[in-house]
């Protein structure tokens, strides 16, 4: 069962403080998730952000929305109680409350005349626009502000790996050993990129494409091996390096392709001794944007939320 959507879950919050007494705002999304039977693994379903758990901000957001219609109302800080027009709303039994419902109440609309004007002023880029999460997700959107965004910048980034892949594997052999150096320098290893270039190609084992410091102080090494490959690696390939790797007597390495590889060659450094790692090219374009390497930032948006301890005082 799916996780329900923000919409979703206005009535069934509304019901739930529908007893008039104070509820916190943790203990609402627990029982909210014993009522829909959200699952363990559901519940730690974060945003694709990672920043918060996904069922946890559908409430939260069912809640704000509530709240601007004047639905419910919060006094204290995490706390919250409906409000006499919630009551007289809940009498009604209507089997839904969604967003069409709280277009009833001034306030509400209020709000949602003040996001629209605030979206237009700022520009937002095509694909964070509300109209174009709706046309991805079958012509509805059930989504979130922080989901819309989170989907929107995965699309983005998305589309940005694929056409870093396809510049990679137009470089040349020696340009692809050298990006490859790059990244293992931003991401810490290697020390400075000059010691690491010094490296490529130095260790004179058809095996072996470079040699790189694990650490600034060099108190072991890696052995890389770099492939611009169409197709997929296979096991007879990893196991050539596993085989360059112990006639170094070295016990690292990392393997880096431009393709993927097949479950056999997955499987097989898995038993070995020595400590292999596979990186695809979908997980090389990745660690690129990561480490900002072959990229770099267009636009920067800083999404932030209240600080309630700024606040605390005034809640007491």
């Amino acid at each position: 069962m799916p996780i329900p959507d923000y919409q979703s879950l206005m009535l069934p919050l509304l019901r739930l403080a529908g007893d008039g007494e104070e509820h916190r705002f943790r203990d609402a999304v627990e029982k909210l998730a014993v009522e829909a039977n959200v699952t363990d693994d559901e519940r730690n379903t974060m945003l694709p952000s990672g920043t918060a758990p996904l069922f946890d901000n559908r409430v939260g957001w069912a809640r704000t929305y509530l709240k601007q219609a004047a639905l419910l109302e919060s006094r204290k800080r995490g706390v919250f109680k409906i409000t006499p027009r919630g009551k007289d709303l809940l009498s009604q039994n209507l089997p839904r409350i969604d967003n069409s419902v709280l277009e009833r109440f001034p306030e509400y609309l209020e709000f949602k005349n003040r996001r629209n004007e605030d979206k237009q002023s700022i520009q937002l880029p095509a694909l964070v626009q509300p109209s174009y999460i709706a046309k991805i997700n079958g012509g509805v959107s059930d989504s979130t502000p922080e989901e819309a965004f989170s989907q929107a910048y995965q699309r983005l980034r998305s589309n940005l790996e694929v056409e870093l892949l396809e510049q990679i594997k137009s470089s040349s052999p020696a340009f692809f050993e050298r990006l490859v150096i790059d990244l293992l320098v931003a991401m810490g290893y290697g020390g400075s990129r000059q010691d690491a270039g010094r490296a490529v190609g130095k260790s004179g084992d058809g095996g072996i494409d470079g040699i790189i410091k694990e650490d600034k102080l060099g108190l072991d090494v890696i052995y890389i091996q770099a492939k611009r490959w169409e197709g997929t690696v296979g096991r007879p390939e990893i196991q050539k390096f596993a085989g360059a790797l112990q006639g170094q007597r070295a016990n690292k390495g990392v393997f880096i392709t431009t393709s993927g590889f097949s479950k056999d060659a997955e499987d097989y450094v898995s038993l070995i001794s020595s400590k292999i790692i596979l990186i695809s090219g979908e997980q090389l374009t990745a660690l690129m944007v990561d480490h900002n390497v072959g990229v770099s930032p267009v636009s920067i948006f800083a999404l932030k939320r209240i600080d309630s301890d700024y606040f605390e005082g005034e809640n007491v």
